[in-house]
């Protein structure tokens, strides 16, 4: 009797330990290009810098495809960035979108409260270890054989593919040891690594790495892609193109700066005639440079007229312009999508929208149906201040801070559209909700309601 009460005893126990079969995943704490150079601690995230909502006391950071809602109290919040601010509000607002950050926080109740943000800091090396976007630009003008370098763009593929500097080739930091034979023979030659900016370790630590192997002239260009890009273009394959950009439906836009004779046999699909004696004229109507559109310029071979065009549109104040290698001829080669005709005389771009979010066409057909025939909740998270000035028929109406602790009022067999009136704390609704298993989407619009729930969208 004894040795059979043992044994359930420790049967239970076993079934206790035992994860269950269909129990989620951790998520990630860390951005996987955080991993490369970084352990993350018990509640401690790491990923990019997203929105700031300071009349909430909230921010949204990425790790990687996820999107983690924070709350803070400006009183007690630790902010820690490579320049002192006043106070952590000041400091907050100083940090650019998209920075690499960590946050440590506390959790109670489902609700993740910062108490400290660590902005990543400029990385540091000696003076002799640094290479200069002037020295960059002067060597990749006079080319490998000429100069007598070589530059490797230590970021991972998929980053390289989007676009990288002229000559460079792609030695990724997480595989420096698997890619090591790219290296030049002559431990005495100059040799450039690069990565993602200012904060980036991968280049800094290709530099270690190669320095480790005997190489005597081996150099960071610090600034990296980002500053590159604000001066020059860069360039991809076709294969790259289609890996970063048609196979993952990113919208941009191809320019093609052959004569019109030529182009009219065959043209890149989707693309835009560029000719480069009427460049001024294309960018009067082109999308403008605060949208990022990715531009890719393309002539007979990636020659000069490629060049030529794709400098105007630097100068311009575009970043993320791109020759592509090889030109048209590349192009069809690689097989890649061609169309007969006349190409578009005018660019169109929209970026690709955030996850979750729902158009203004869309949101304004269910908005001005009657309440019972709309299908949907529509869930405006503003604060009272904002909402006793009118309020969309038919809405229900709970703070963004407020949505954690009433979530019984939200019917969870619904489709709920979020909107606030920046649609900044929609998103962050749309995130808190969808984490919880709600059926939402949000309007990442401005919007303006009157007193007799009229409303107009920006």
């Amino acid at each position: 009797m004894a040795s059979r009460t043992r044994l359930i005893l420790a049967l239970g126990a076993a079934c206790a330990l035992a994860p269950a079969a269909d129990a989620p995943a951790p998520k990630p704490a860390a951005a996987k290009i955080c991993t490369t150079c970084h352990t993350t601690a018990a509640n401690n995230l790491r990923g990019h810098f997203d929105n700031l909502v300071l009349k909430n006391n909230s921010f949204q950071m990425r790790v990687d495809e996820r999107t983690e809602v924070l709350r803070f109290d400006k009183a007690t919040l630790k902010v820690v960035t490579p320049e002192p601010a006043a106070n952590a509000e000041a400091a907050l607002k100083s940090i650019a979108k998209g920075h690499e950050v960590r946050v440590e926080y506390t959790e109670k109740e489902g609700v993740k409260t910062a108490v400290g943000v660590f902005v990543k800091p400029p990385v540091k090396l000696a003076a002799e270890e640094i290479a200069t976007l002037d020295e960059v630009q002067k060597l990749v003008a006079m080319g490998p054989e000429q100069g007598k370098y070589f530059l490797f763009d230590s970021r991972p593929a998929p980053r390289f593919m989007e676009g990288a500097i002229p000559t460079a080739v792609n030695l990724p930091f997480p595989a420096f040891d698997k890619n090591m034979d790219k290296l030049p023979a002559d431990k005495q030659a100059l040799v450039i690594f690069y990565c993602s900016g200012k904060t980036c370790n991968m280049s800094p630590g290709s530099l270690a790495k190669a320095k480790k192997l005997g190489y005597t002239r081996a150099k960071v260009f610090v600034e990296g892609m980002p500053a590159w890009a604000r001066k020059n273009f860069g360039v991809l394959s076709p294969a790259s193109l289609k890996a970063a950009y048609l196979d993952t439906s990113t919208p941009l836009v191809i320019l093609d700066a052959r004569p019109a004779a030529e182009a009219s046999k065959g043209f890149p699909k989707g693309a835009v005639a560029a000719d480069p004696a009427k460049v001024a004229d294309l960018l009067k109507t082109f999308p403008p440079a605060r949208l990022k559109p990715p531009v890719v310029v393309v002539d007979g071979t990636g020659g000069e007229t490629a060049r030529t065009v794709a400098m105007a549109f630097v100068k311009a104040g575009y970043v993320g312009v791109n020759v592509l290698s090889g030109g048209f001829q590349a192009w069809q080669a690689a097989a890649l999508p061609v169309e007969t005709g006349t190409p578009a005389a005018k660019a169109t771009f929209i970026p690709k929208p955030r996850p979750g979010a729902i158009s203004s066409a869309e949101f304004t057909k269910l908005a001005e149906l009657a309440p019972a025939q709309r299908g949907v909740v529509i869930l405006d998270v503003r604060n009272p201040d904002e909402t006793k000035n009118g309020v969309i028929k038919g809405a229900l109406t709970i703070p963004e801070p407020q949505l954690l602790a009433r979530l019984s009022e939200i019917p969870k067999d619904a489709k709920v559209l979020c909107h606030c009136s920046t649609g900044i704390r929609a998103e962050l609704a749309y995130h808190l909700l969808k984490e919880k298993g709600y059926d939402v989407r949000f309007l990442p619009t401005e919007i303006t309601i009157i007193d007799s729930g009229e409303f107009t969208l920006d």
